[in-house]
This record gives structure tokens, C-alpha cells and sequence, in this order.
């Protein structure tokens, strides 16, 4: 493994074979940094149980770095107890040498793990194989094979020091380990080199002196005579103590080289000294330095702060607030705050992981993004830089450019406003609460200052990145403009009713920044803005999260100017929500009668929606009225809902006999079950109605009678409300259009991904959508994208005694084929047939022009016409 490796991302990451602790950068376009699954027999250098037994092996080389030169200098033959403790350790190192060979290595070129054991084994050969052999062959092995001046014991001990380099390796992982404190480790490797560099330095000072020809002229045997024969420690302290004094250059006095020998011993030892002393003091200073700069560099921004504001003579509370922030800056600094800081030098998607674990659910409970979706509010925090702020700082000023908004996180602010010169705080925001708001969303000056009460830290949102990623996402821009208006509209202040008067007139006017749909300006009633983004070209038929479009929200409105405008720029007026309801529907449902015949007039079938789904919850609400309003125009009350129910079934369980009884009169099945397989007598049966009972029993009579048809819509051409815009044409109620299902949604508050439609490039999209012949058109009734099928049939019902033909518009399903002439002939019809007698069983193979002949179930076949 190479040094430059970095260690300690955490302990636990170390158990992990796909950790980053190794620190290794792959090639550019590589696909992995290792392998994830080595061969068999083949140990990863990043395994926990590997790692334990290299720090094992690096605390035997710790005994060997001392014991290798006391044994050199002061031992003249082996001493049993260390002769076997050496052999123990030499075993050690016998048993990794043999662990090495199936060790895989890390490929300099491709920054791969190597687990081919033959590579593995050549590798180990050419590089460090020799020298770790020599370092373990024991010493009375070498002494019995090696020549007479190297006999000496000690010698050959002396090859084992090539060891320390895995201590080296040791420290370099100990220094970038964030478990260990950096400042401590780099002492601890400058104390353990001073030790050693004594130690060696000391045995062999030693060696010189007991080896010389004549002892009483050395360094020690001038202070002490037969020092030979003094004790072991007594010599080895001596040594150290000589060792030490000229280390630190206190020497000489009592212990001073006397022969030559000893004379030149010191002078190189004493040139070693300069370096490793410079060495330690250069690491000290630096070391201090760096606990030490940050304070200065505190001092020297605070008096070039206070000269500034002296020799500008700025006012008190200008110098207070500057100094105050660069207090709380070096605070945040020493005190590892430096969130921002931190999270800049990240990824993208880790700083948007971040910061969506720290301040989503704050953000997502501020009132400007009441109803948003998940994407716009994950996109919104990722872009939200948190700031302190220390007590009294200006964060925004009156009348100050809009370029940011805040959130409070943590803290109190004061919203000021100046009036007359004075200053008066207007409103106190907490945690929570969002303010510059108002600036950013109407692109007018700061109306309030922002004032710190004490201190406060906020997430900041950039104008321009908020309006960027707005812009993307239409839907939700208009809900977050809705909320600001309605957020207005409470605060009942006269200032704040003079800006929210400015702001309708801009929307009006269509000259705001922020993306807003038709849904948003049907939603205010508001005809002008709605002409005026129709005009621009947006989707007419364009759907909210709700799947609901703008013809949906100004039918349920009663808004006839609205649902004017819509249908002149082509909006279908039997589009279904996810809800499967059609605007006709919420129109009846709002009793707004001139919107019911304005869509009526304009091709609006309630069958086109869930018919059955009303029926029932007519009779949940026990509305016998809109059961006749849904029969009226046009709508088949036995029908089954998009549960598979129906509103018989609905009224049985409600127990409500007058809507069973009024059920049974328009023809529904008591025989009919449900999506449970649950006819509706058996579940008057099972659920013991038994003033329903008998009504069932007659309606098994009646069955068979014909449904009450509902009455022809004339179409009428309606009075247009601008002259520059076509005008719609009338349509028929037999007319059917192709809907796109929306997706179904039990929401409709939040937390749906904006659609295309309510996308930017949706927009774009249907203000440049093209024709047959690749020409750029407006949207229009004529040739919006689903419209009308204008293919034409003649069908006939020879069971009614009809042979005359009916012309209709060809519907998209075989299905609608036979429910418009179910409603067209009074009876429920079964099967289409063309004038040959050939059975029709697609849709797809009716042509225009063609003439069906529609049976129902008394005929199988009809006579060839």
C-alpha cells in the first residue's frame, strides 16, 4: 500500500471491502476503484482482521527498533531471555512473509486490486522479498554461516531495522485518521524519532569506546575505571545520558570525546543533530502556528475593520453591527460552524442530501409553499444557503433591491418600516417565517427592514436561482403566487393593501416574473389575466395537480366570462379529471344554469365523464334533485362507477327508499351486480331492508322498460365576448371527444410532480404546436391535438321500427357507438351490424360514411336492408 493513502474516514467504514479509506482515485472512465469479490485464498489489504495484524506486527517493531542496537552495542554473546524473545518476533515476521504472497496488491496503472496469485508472488519476489528475509533469519543461524569479523552478535541483528518503515506507514495513516487528533499524533512520531535517534546514538558510542585498544583513553573510561565491569544499566545510562546532552547541545562537560575515533563519531552525529533538531522545531513552530493563526488573523480583520470605520466616520451603530459580524464570524470558525464552508467543497447531490435532512421540514411548513410539490421543495432547499446573523444586524433594508429572501431557522427578526423618520416595528417573525418575500415575488424594493433580535441564523434563497427553478415548474409557481395574495389579503395593513392592489394589477397586466396557469387566474375569477396568458399562446386545456383544468375551476365558479374565453381558444369541455369529473358536472353541482347551457350549446356531455360515480354521490348526499339534474342532461343514473357500484346499490345501503323507488322508475337493474358480484335485491336481502324488498320485486318487472331518453340539446352558437377570437362552433351532444386520463390522485393539497402540461416546456409546446402539413398553429377548436373525431355514420335501429338512418360523429369505442343509440332509439342496444349483415367488433373498422344497423338482445342477426 502506498503512503500517500488516506485512513479514517470512520471505524466502522474500515470493516467494508468498498470503503474509502485507502484514499484511491481510479482512472478517468473507470467503473470501479477495486474489485468487489477477490479469488479464494486471496486477502484484501483493506479486511479488518489484515489490518489488527499489521498493527500487531508494527508494536514487535517497536521492541525491535530498541533491542536491535542494544544488543549491537552492549551484548557481547546472546542472552537467552532475548535470544528467544527475538526468535519469537522473528516468527512473527516469517509467518507475513508467507501471509504477503496471498496479500492482493493495488495496481499503480489501473487503481485495481490485483488478485492473480502469480502476479501477487513475482511482485512480492522483485521488490521487498530479499530484505524481509534477511531481517528474520535468526542470529545464531547467521553467526554459524557468516565470516569471523562478522561473527560479532549484534551484527546481523542490526538488518532488522529495515522493519521501521512499517512504522512509518503507521503514522502516516495515524496523521489523516480523523479519530486522532492530529496535533497529538505528529508529536508522538517526533518524540518516538528523537527516542530512537538517541538510543542508536548512545549504543554505539558505546561500541567505540568498549572496542577500543585501550580503554582508559575513551569517552567513559576517563569518568569511570573498568567500566566494563560495571553494571548493564549503569553503562546504558551513561550512554544515554552522553547521547541526550549532545542531542540538545547543553555538552560537553564531563562526557566528551577523547580519541579520534570518538572524535569523529561526534562530528557526524553532531551534523545529524542540526537536521533532526530543525526538523522537530520546524514541526513545533508549525504546529503552534496553525492553533495560533486564526486568532491572529481575528485581531488583524478587526483593527483594519475599526480603522475603516474611524476614518470614514461611520456612525456607532454601523461599527457595531460590522464588528459584531466578525466577532460571530471567527465564533462560528473556532467552534466548527462553518456549514456553508463545509457543504461548498461537496457534490452537488451530497450538499442537496444535506440540506434536505436539515431544513426540508422547515421549509415545508412555511405558508409561501403551502400546497407545492415535493420536486419544487427538494429543488428549492438544495439551493438555500444557511447564514448566522449576530443581535441587531441588518439582514435586509427598506427600499433595497430584491435580489434574496429569507427563512428563519433559528432566532427572532423584526420587520421595520420607516414612516416620518421613525422607525416602528411593524411585526416580530419566528422560526418558520419567511420575509423579503414580497420584494422577490413582486419585483419591487424591500417594503421592511429585517432586523436581528438576538442571534439567528437563516437560509437564504438567491432570487434568480428561485425564479430559474420556478420557471420550470408552472404549477406550482402559481400556487406559491396564490399564497402570497392570500397572505396579504390577511394582514389587513393599508400599506400592504396598497401592494397587493399594485400586484393584481400587474398579474392583470401579465408583467410578472413569476410562471402563472390559466388554473391560477380561473381560480381567481380573473378574466383579464386569463385572456391575457391565452394570448400568449398557453394550453387552453392545461391540468393542475388535481389533473383538473382551468374549464373545471371556472364551471365550478360560475365564472361565464371565464368559461367564454376558454372555449373560444379551443378548452374541451369534456375533459375528465383524475376524479373522472367533466366541467358540465361541476357546473350542475354549483346550480350556475348559464354556464350549464353555455357548455351544453358547446358540445358538453355529462356521459363523457363518471356518470355513475354522480349518481352516487348524489344519493350520498340524499339529492334526489341532482339525480333528476343528472338525467336531465343526459346522464344514465344506472350506470356502474368507477368503483364497479352503483347508485342503487348506493341507496340500498343508505336505506333511502324514495331514491330506490325513484331508481327503479328510470330503469335500473335490480339483477345488475356489482364489482363484488352483489346484485341489489341480494343486498337488500342480506342487509334486512325490508320496505326495499318489495320495491325490488316490482322493479324485476320493469326491468325490461325502456330508460327515459334524455331531450335533444339544440346546438346555438353563443355570442362571443371578443371580436378579435373565432367563434365555436355549435356542437351536437352526440359529439365525443378523445380524453387523456388523468392519473387518478387522493390528494389534491400536495405532492404531486408537476406534470408536462403545467411545465415551461409544455407551454411552449402547445403555443407552437403543429398541423397535418408541419405549419406552426395557434390551439383552436379545429385543430387542437384530441379533438373531435369528424368521422360521420348513419345508424339505424329496425327493432324500433327505424329503418331511417340518424347521422352521427363517428365516438373513438364501439362502446359509445352503442350508448348513443341506446339514448337515440330508447333501447339498450347490444350489437352493430353494417348494412350487409356483417358484425361490427372494432371500432377501427367503421369508416366514414358507413351505415350501422344497431340491435339489442331480442335479435341476433338483422335482415339484410
Amino acid at each position: 500500500m502506498e503512503e500517500t493513502e488516506i485512513e479514517g474516514i470512520s471505524r466502522d467504514d474500515r470493516s467494508s471491502h468498498h470503503n474509502i479509506s485507502s484514499g484511491i482515485l481510479p482512472s478517468l472512465g473507470a467503473h470501479s476503484n477495486r474489485k468487489v469479490k477477490l479469488r479464494r485464498f486471496i486477502i484484501s489489504p483493506l479486511s479488518p482482521r489484515y489490518r489488527v495484524w499489521e498493527t500487531f506486527l508494527v508494536f514487535l517493531v517497536f521492541y525491535t527498533a530498541w533491542v536491535s542496537p542494544f544488543e549491537f552495542g552492549f551484548l557481547e554473546t546472546p542472552s537467552r531471555p532475548l535470544s528467544i524473545t527475538d526468535n519469537v518476533v522473528n516468527g512473527f515476521f516469517a509467518i507475513d512473509i508467507i501471509l504477503t504472497f496471498f496479500v492482493a496488491y493495488l495496481d499503480k496503472a489501473t487503481y485495481l486490486l490485483v488478485d492473480e496469485p502469480k502476479q501477487i508472488a513475482w511482485r512480492y519476489t522483485r521488490t521487498w522479498l530479499f530484505f524481509d528475509v534477511i531481517s528474520t533469519i535468526p542470529s545464531e543461524l547467521a553467526r554459524s554461516v557468516l565470516p569471523q569479523p562478522l561473527k560479532q552478535y549484534g551484527y546481523f541483528n542490526m538488518l532488522r531495522l529495515w522493519r521501521l518503515r512499517r512504522v512509518s506507514k503507521m503514522f502516516a495513516r495515524l496523521e489523516k485518521d480523523r479519530n486522532f487528533s492530529y496535533f497529538w499524533i505528529r508529536c508522538a512520531k517526533l518524540i518516538c524519532v528523537t527516542l530512537f535517534a538517541v538510543h542508536c546514538a548512545g549504543c554505539f558510542y558505546y561500541l567505540l569506546a568498549a572496542h577500543y585498544h585501550d580503554p582508559k583513553n575513551t569517552w567513559i573510561g576517563l569518568v569511570m575505571d573498568n567500566f566494563v565491569e560495571q553494571s548493564l544499566w549503569v553503562r546504558y545510562i551513561t550512554s544515554m545520558y552522553w547521547s541526550i546532552t549532545t542531542l540538545t547541545t547543553t555538552g560537553y562537560g564531563d562526557l566528551h570525546a577523547v580519541n579520534a575515533q570518538e572524535k569523529l563519531f561526534d562530528i557526524f552525529y553532531m551534523l545529524f543533530n542540526l537536521g533532526l533538531t530543525a526538523y522537530i522545531i520546524g514541526n513545533m513552530t508549525n504546529l503552534v502556528v496553525h492553533g495560533t493563526s486564526r486568532t491572529r488573523r481575528f485581531r488583524d480583520t478587526i483593527q483594519a475593520a475599526s480603522s475603516f470605520a474611524q476614518r470614514n466616520q461611520l456612525p456607532a451603530r454601523l461599527q457595531d453591527q460590522m464588528l459584531a459580524h466578525l466577532c460571530l464570524r471567527y465564533r462560528t470558525d473556532s467552534e466548527g460552524l462553518q456549514q456553508q464552508e463545509t457543504l461548498d467543497v461537496l457534490p452537488k447531490a451530497i450538499r442537496s442530501s444535506i440540506s434536505h435532512y436539515l431544513f426540508y421540514s422547515l421549509v415545508d411548513k412555511v405558508y409561501l409553499f403551502h400546497g407545492v410539490s415535493n420536486d419544487l421543495l427538494f429543488q428549492l432547499v438544495s439551493e438555500m444557503k444557511a447564514e448566522y446573523f449576530a443581535p441587531r444586524e441588518d439582514v435586509i433594508l427598506q427600499n433595497e433591491a430584491p435580489t434574496d429572501l429569507y427563512i428563519l431557522v433559528t432566532g427572532a427578526v423584526d420587520l421595520i418600516m420607516l414612516r416620518n423618520g421613525m422607525e416602528k416595528v411593524v411585526e416580530e417573525l419566528k422560526t418558520g417565517d419567511v420575509c423579503g418575500e414580497i420584494g422577490v415575488l413582486c419585483y419591487r424594493p424591500q417594503v421592511f427592514t429585517v432586523r436581528t433580535k438576538r442571534l439567528s441564523q437563516l437560509l437564504r434563497l438567491n432570487r434568480t436561482a428561485f425564479l430559474n427553478i420556478v420557471q420550470a415548474n408552472v404549477g406550482d409557481g402559481t400556487i406559491i403566487m396564490n399564497n402570497l395574495l392570500q397572505h396579504l389579503k390577511e394582514r389587513q395593513d393599508p400599506c400592504i393593501e396598497a401592494i397587493l392592489a399594485d400586484t393584481e394589477h400587474m398579474l392583470a397586466q401579465g408583467r410578472m416574473d413569476v410562471p402563472l396557469s390559466l388554473c391560477f387566474a380561473a381560480m381567481r375569477e380573473d378574466d383579464l389575466l386569463l385572456h391575457q396568458l391565452l394570448r400568449r399562446g398557453m394550453d387552453p386545456n392545461e391540468l393542475d395537480s388535481s389533473g383538473r383544468t382551468a374549464l373545471h375551476i371556472a364551471a365550478s365558479k360560475g365564472t361565464i366570462e371565464c368559461v367564454l374565453l376558454l372555449l373560444d381558444y379551443g378548452a374541451d369541455p369534456n375533459r375528465k379529471d383524475s376524479d373522472g369529473n367533466v366541467p358540465l358536472w361541476d357546473a350542475i353541482l354549483g346550480n350556475h344554469e348559464a354556464v350549464i347551457k353555455l357548455l351544453i350549446d358547446n358540445g358538453a356531455n355529462l356521459s363523457s365523464g363518471d356518470v355513475g360515480g354522480f349518481a352516487c354521490f348524489a344519493v350520498e348526499q340524499n339529492n334526489i334533485e341532482l339525480l333528476k339534474d343528472i338525467i336531465k342532461y343526459g346522464g344514465d343514473v344506472t350506470l356502474l362507477n368507477s368503483l364497479g357500484t352503483t347508485a342503487l346499490h348506493t341507496a340500498i345501503s343508505e336505506e333511502n327508499v324514495e331514491i330506490v323507488k325513484f331508481l327503479i322508475e328510470q330503469g335500473a337493474d335490480v339483477d345488475k351486480p356489482d364489482v363484488h358480484n352483489w346484485t341489489p335485491r341480494a343486498l337488500a336481502d342480506y342487509q334486512g331492508h325490508e320496505e326495499i324488498k318489495p320495491l325490488l320485486q316490482i322493479g324485476k318487472k320493469s326491468a325490461s322498460q325502456p330508460v327515459v331518453s334524455p331531450p335533444d340539446m339544440q346546438g346555438v352558437p353563443y355570442l362571443k365576448k371578443y371580436q378579435s377570437e373565432p367563434t365555436i362552433p355549435p356542437l351536437t351532444s352526440e359529439v365525443t371527444v378523445n380524453v387523456t386520463e388523468a392519473n387518478s390522485s387522493n390528494n389534491r393539497l400536495r405532492r404531486r410532480a408537476s406534470n408536462f402540461r403545467n411545465s415551461l416546456f409544455g407551454i411552449m409546446s402547445a403555443a407552437n404546436r403543429h398541423n397535418e402539413r408541419g405549419m406552426s398553429v395557434a390551439p383552436s377548436p379545429m385543430n387542437s391535438v384530441n379533438s373531435v373525431n369528424f368521422a360521420r355514420v348513419t345508424i339505424s335501429c329496425p327493432e324500433r321500427g327505424s329503418n331511417a338512418g340518424r347521422l352521427v360523429l363517428l365516438p373513438e369505442s364501439l362502446q359509445k357507438l352503442l350508448d348513443i343509440g341506446a339514448k337515440k332509439f330508447g333501447i339498450r342496444i347490444t350489437k352493430a351490424f353494417t348494412k350487409d349483415g356483417a358484425l361490427v367488433e372494432d371500432i377501427a373498422v367503421v369508416r366514414d360514411g358507413d351505415h350501422l344497423v344497431l340491435v339489442g338482445e331480442e335479435l341476433e342477426r338483422p335482415s339484410s336492408l
